[in-house]
């Protein structure tokens, strides 16, 4: 007999037994109203892993009492989402609603989502999208438009812990797992309850039948924690975004934070460094002429050293251009001028300001009581008289 995951077996079947997710479940919260009216709608579940997206979808269903088909959109394509209509249009005859849940949606291309999109538009099939990558970028806006996108958060370690005292209840294993262990856990299951709960169940496996779980087989079980970072995903435009705002900000501290959780998970060095190049520039210009020289060093040693000895160079720069002076002159007075020069891009150069080349655009007043030397100041400006006193610097 083929042996159940002790994460499949602990999936909460209706609303009220999932942990969790309080913005969305509760008194007069979306989730909540959805079942109680019994009017399930298109929605896209956005989160991390382990947050419960499958579940809620299926608890949905379930409540609701549609029919749920479910597709995974890695090995789906344009085949599966017509069956899907087929049984669809016979439940529609029958009166019945059908729920398809696609998981990881995000990986079906536009072709894909096409296809289900007229159907979706005529409430023949209720769409539940499951995704992990901001749908903004990965969803077709027609789609997205007739869905309601609903965040869901990490859990925290409480909710883990609830989880995994389930767990050890339903198992009846209250005597054979440590609370050090449990507590261990769930601190490192990094908000993911399909892990934490896989974590517990590894322990579990490693020890004797009669052997007590410990705090030191909890870490033999669930080895290191990867951080939960996509170098081409949401999360890695999220931690680099703070790491900048970090060092604008003037914070080290969080500035450091940021940069060791990029390098640990494996964030590419020379991407890190580029940006403090641009940064140099944007944020500290003026204050600190030598920042750019320093970032831009900072990047040619990085690739010539190479990883893990790069990290005492990024570190060193990236401390440096945090606790530096900041000046975004240069940053706002090039945004003025190229909108002034969007604004007026045929405006003819002032002839006083052009090379009189030869005698004829000498006699046209080309370069006229133009004066070559330092610092000159011609009576008539250098800006085209169009202009005027438009400030930009």
């Amino acid at each position: 007999m083929e042996r159940i995951p002790l994460a499949e077996k602990m999936r909460p079947k209706q609303l009220s037994d999932v942990v969790g997710q309080n913005h969305l479940i509760g008194d007069g919260k979306i989730l909540t109203k959805i079942i109680e009216k019994s009017e399930p709608v298109n929605l896209i579940l956005w989160g991390p892993p382990g947050t419960g997206k499958t579940t809620l979808a299926r608890i949905i269903a379930g409540e609701t009492e549609a029919e749920f088909i479910e597709l995974s959109a890695v090995t789906s394509g344009k085949k599966d989402v017509t069956k899907v209509v087929e049984i669809a249009r016979q439940n529609w005859n029958l009166k019945l609603r059908t729920i398809l849940f696609v998981d990881e949606i995000h990986r079906f291309n536009k072709a894909q989502q096409d296809a289900f999109l007229p159907h979706v538009e005529s409430g023949l099939i209720t769409l539940i999208g499951a995704t992990t990558e901001n749908p903004s970028f990965e969803i077709i806006t027609p789609l997205l438009s007739r869905s309601r996108v609903l965040t869901l958060e990490l859990l925290g370690k409480n909710e883990l812990l609830e989880i995994l005292q389930r767990a050890v209840k339903l198992e009846k294993l209250d005597k054979r797992v440590s609370t050090e262990a449990l507590d261990f856990i769930a601190e490192i299951s990094a908000g993911d309850a399909r892990a934490a709960l896989g974590n517990l169940e590894l322990a579990l496996t490693l020890t004797k039948k009669s052997g007590k779980i410990t705090l030191e087989d909890a870490k033999a079980a669930a080895q290191r924690v990867l951080p939960g970072y996509d170098k081409k995903g949401e999360m890695h435009y999220n931690v680099i975004s703070a790491f900048i705002k970090s060092m604008r900000g003037s914070d080290a501290d969080a500035a450091l934070y940021y940069l060791a959780r990029m390098l640990q998970a494996g964030e590419d060095p020379k991407f890190i460094a580029r940006r403090m190049i641009i940064f140099a520039s944007e944020d500290i210009g003026l204050a600190g002429n030598g920042a750019l020289q320093l970032a831009l060093n900072a990047f040619q040693a990085v690739e010539r050293v190479g990883m893990p000895e790069a990290k005492y160079i990024l570190f060193h720069t990236a401390s440096a251009l945090a606790l530096s002076k900041k000046s975004r002159r240069t940053t706002e007075a090039m945004y003025r001028a190229e909108s002034l020069a969007a604004k007026s891009p045929n405006i003819p150069v002032p002839l006083h300001l052009r090379n009189p080349e030869t005698k004829l655009m000498k006699d046209l007043g080309y370069g006229k009581d133009y004066e070559w030397k330092s610092d000159f100041k011609h009576s008539k400006g250098f800006l085209p008289e169009e202009i005027g006193d438009e400030e930009i610097f």
